[in-house]
């Protein structure tokens, strides 16, 4: 690549287009000349398009949350943020092109074909895309309306670009192996396949403006569709809420009770409880904890969930514990404490009468280690705990102190499972190492491949059947750990490595 590059011209695109170009959402321009290959150019964002339709009407509907931010941000003053090079260039000299185009683009696919109707033809100009080390502001909109899909030289800019721009900083928006990878896809001009996955990320990112946490998700999809950089590792932001979950054991072995039970609510919000009810004595509100006559926490969904917290430094558990849970259980929620879940989250060993109790009333006593491991489990894989998965878990036999073992078991099963899912994409990782001339594999190279390297160290030989549904789960949209070539199934769908799962800490 070029130590630097002089530009002396802007191609002026609308300023749609340019905000989708520096997002990696499109990587084609239509210009209303031609381009050469090579070619290298300043981007400059128009806010007018002039051509009598409505913004909202030149672009597909996934777009719309990017049609209102750039409109939010427009002023006087114009940033040219980004410059290109023409990689390529393409000719479109039929309507069902500029159909396939529209899908595999950010524009709708009327006023293309209004656009090809007048042209007899489209011009396709491929463009790397690359962000300007500092934006360089223009005081007012200079750009004649004519001007849209045309080259302008620097001086019509004003009089302080009357010398070309030398750029020394390369600072490629998407990396060469994503834009060729985007670049073939558009040249073939295939349908789309993930039409609805765009309409989801268009509805996540309408979202993210009042949910934050959805940006994460929205930022994967992103990456799954090539609009962004895939990361080469994924780094685990750190949650603020580990402050706390790291103290439930500690708390929980303490004579702290009020404490330990507002530790116990923020916990199973953590993992995915709600309360809908408006009951100060049946509550899982953190800061209103149900106090004297109130039971210890309550949940209502995803399913029923009662329970009572037994902070304590030494001494045991006594019978009135889970008495305590069965009177004020059935006081307060009356025909809905039967089909509930009941759990005891306490400290210290339970007393024979307590156990008899608990067992008797099918009661799980969880202490309070185990559910510090559950909800770190919970921060540092948040899809791997289904509490759906979950509640079985909790119904079935053993009661008592044996269901902290069963609690146990399940997240050491979790845990298993995440291991076999890593050691699965490293084994389509590693095999791209060693096949040089390949990076698509078939199922029983992949299979052989982990059997080989890890089925030892997980402790699980696995066949091609259970590989497969392995791999459909890690190609999926939402995880894309893996990418994969749909042919006709599992003796001939091939895989290639996208990015690492996060390995768990042996």
């Amino acid at each position: 690549m070029l130590d630097s590059v002089l530009l002396d011209r802007v191609l002026c695109l609308p300023s749609v287009d340019v905000a989708a170009l520096l997002q990696g959402r499109l990587i084609a321009v239509i210009p209303k000349i031609s381009v050469q290959k090579e070619w290298v150019f300043a981007l400059y964002p128009c806010t007018e398009i002039n051509d009598g339709l409505s913004v909202y009407q030149q672009y597909r509907q996934h777009i719309f949350p990017l049609i209102d931010a750039v409109s939010q941000q427009q002023s006087q003053q114009i940033k040219i943020e980004a410059w290109a090079k023409c990689e390529s260039c393409k000719l479109l000299y039929d309507v069902e092109q500029v159909d396939a185009l529209s899908s595999l683009t950010i524009w709708a696919k009327e006023p293309l074909r209004e656009a090809f109707k007048q042209r007899q033809s489209l011009f396709l100009a491929f463009l790397r895309v690359y962000r300007m080390p500092e934006p360089i502001e223009v005081s007012q909109e200079c750009i004649p309306p004519e001007k849209l899909g045309k080259f302008v030289g620097l001086p019509a800019l004003g009089q302080e670009f009357c010398k070309p721009l030398r750029v020394t900083q390369l600072l490629p928006v998407l990396d060469e192996a994503v834009f060729l990878q985007r670049k073939q896809h558009l040249e073939e001009l295939k349908p789309s396949p993930y039409l609805e996955l765009e309409e989801l990320h268009s509805a996540v990112a309408q979202l993210a403006k009042v949910k934050p946490e959805a940006k994460v998700l929205a930022e994967d999809i992103s990456t799954f569709l090539g609009w962004s950089n895939i990361p080469e590792t994924i780094i685990d932001p750190i949650d603020p809420d580990l402050h706390w979950i790291k103290t439930i054991a500690e708390v929980g072995n303490s004579s702290d009770g009020h404490q330990f039970e507002k530790l116990v609510r923020k916990s199973l919000i953590k993992l995915g409880f709600s309360n809908s009810r408006d009951n100060m004595k049946a509550s899982l509100d953190p800061e209103a904890t149900g106090g004297a006559g109130g039971i210890d926490f309550y949940c209502d969904a995803p399913f029923p969930v009662v329970g009572e917290c037994k902070a304590t430094k030494s001494e045991k558990i006594p019978s009135k514990t889970p008495g305590q849970l069965l009177q004020l259980g059935k006081n307060h929620l009356q025909e809905d404490y039967d089909p509930c879940i009941k759990m005891i989250v306490a400290a210290g060993e339970l007393t024979q009468d307590a156990e008899l109790t608990a067992v008797t009333h099918q009661m799980n006593i969880i202490r309070p280690e185990t559910l510090q491991r559950l909800v770190e489990f919970k921060v540092k894989y948040p899809s791997a705990v289904d509490l759906l998965e979950l509640k079985p878990v909790l119904e079935k036999s053993p009661f008592g102190g044996e269901a902290d073992t069963k609690l146990n078991q399940y997240v050491d099963n979790l845990e298993k499972s995440l291991k076999i899912r890593s050691h699965i994409v490293e084994a389509v990782k590693l095999l791209a190492v060693v096949e040089l001339d390949k990076k698509q594999f078939e199922v029983t190279e992949i299979r052989v491949q982990y059997n080989a390297s890890f089925a030892q160290i997980d402790g699980a030989v696995l066949d091609n059947q259970t590989v497969y549904e392995y791999l459909i789960e890690l190609s999926s949209p939402l995880a894309g750990y893996l990418g994969r070539i749909k042919v006709s199934g599992i003796n001939s769908d091939r895989f290639y490595f996208l990015r690492d799962l996060n390995p768990l800490v042996e």
